[in-house]
């Protein structure tokens, strides 16, 4: 490792990628480079955004193994049997647990009502009420915020505990990762705080403690370098399988497509031939796998819109400097 190449790096970084809080470099399980930026430290959680939805891929890997979920070809509708499902709503009723990983499952609305979800008691049920319609499922239809949280109260009602809860027990606790409690927001300027909140740590809840899906996990790089190398190691840890290599190889296999980007389960496939993916969120925050180079990079990122694109930076600049 070239320390010139290290300092060019850092300087494109503090040129180009300003928000960058902190990065992880791994390779073959050792740490080789940790970094941060903008006066943080190892011990600052960042919310991760999207990077969420990854570890809740995890967590419904996790509750396969153990029993809780039969099949991710299971109906939605048959993990909440007290649901009231609206007259004439059809579609909803044939979308499984598949569709919700691939974002695959359409819902009424054109443009997400985010105001009225959030303030809602019940995310979930407020989610449930929106799924279907007269969309196409097996067409890709990308839902940042809303969608996944079905999948929170899925892991809920089949585990009795809340996706923070099981994953304390089976993933985080194991992984030395610290996430100990819900952070929950009662106004629309305490949910935009806590979505640009740089020091809080938690996983977002919603009024009946049910935890997002599709956002609101805070975690440190070294936090998300240890994902990323449970998947490396296709879910085996200290001697110890926490998560079927099946389902890693499946989730992290392509399974729909946005136009060129490929997906799985909840994570993106940044290259289909080296088999190369992603957990990725807004602002630029990354969990970066290429078993083809045992390398994982993480990168911690404040909120910032249109973040310039991650991928080419740890194509171009980071993972050229970490292949030798």
């Amino acid at each position: 490792m070239n320390q010139e190449t290290i300092k060019e790096l850092e300087r494109t970084i503090n040129r180009d990628y300003r928000n960058i809080a902190g990065i992880t470099v791994q390779k073959n399980g050792i740490k080789l480079y940790e970094n941060y930026f903008n006066g943080f430290t190892a011990d600052t959680a960042f919310h991760v955004f999207s990077v969420t939805k990854s570890i809740v891929s995890a967590l419904i890997g996790i509750a396969i193994d153990k029993g809780y979920i039969r099949s991710i070809d299971q109906k939605v509708l048959d993990f909440f049997p007290d649901y009231m499902l609206k007259r004439g709503e059809k579609t909803a009723q044939r979308i499984t647990i598949r569709d919700m990983l691939t974002m695959t499952t359409p819902f009424k609305y054109k443009s997400a009502p985010y105001m009225k979800y959030f303030t809602s008691e019940s995310w979930v049920k407020s989610a449930l009420d929106l799924l279907g319609g007269k969309g196409e499922i097996g067409k890709f239809r990308y839902t940042p915020l809303i969608g996944p949280d079905i999948l929170s109260g899925i892991l809920t009602n089949v585990t009795g505990q809340s996706a923070l809860g099981f994953a304390y027990e089976n993933l985080f606790s194991p992984l030395g990762i610290d996430v100990m409690q819900n952070v929950a927001f009662h106004s629309k300027e305490e949910q935009l705080s806590i979505m640009k909140d740089r020091h809080e740590s938690g996983w977002v809840a919603d009024p009946q403690g049910i935890n997002t899906a599709g956002w609101g996990l805070f975690m440190t790089p070294a936090d998300m370098a240890k994902i990323g190398q449970l998947y490396l190691n296709r879910g085996a840890w200290n001697g110890r399988q926490l998560i079927s290599a099946k389902w890693i190889d499946e989730s992290t296999t392509e399974h729909s497509r946005w136009d060129k980007l490929l997906y799985g389960y909840l994570w993106w496939i940044v290259d289909g031939n080296e088999h190369s993916y992603a957990a990725m969120g807004d602002g630029g925050n990354v969990i970066y796998v290429n078993p083809a180079k045992n390398l994982i990079i993480a990168i911690a990122s404040l909120f910032i819109p249109n973040a310039k694109n991650r991928v080419e930076l740890i194509k171009k600049y980071i993972e050229p400097i970490f292949e030798d």
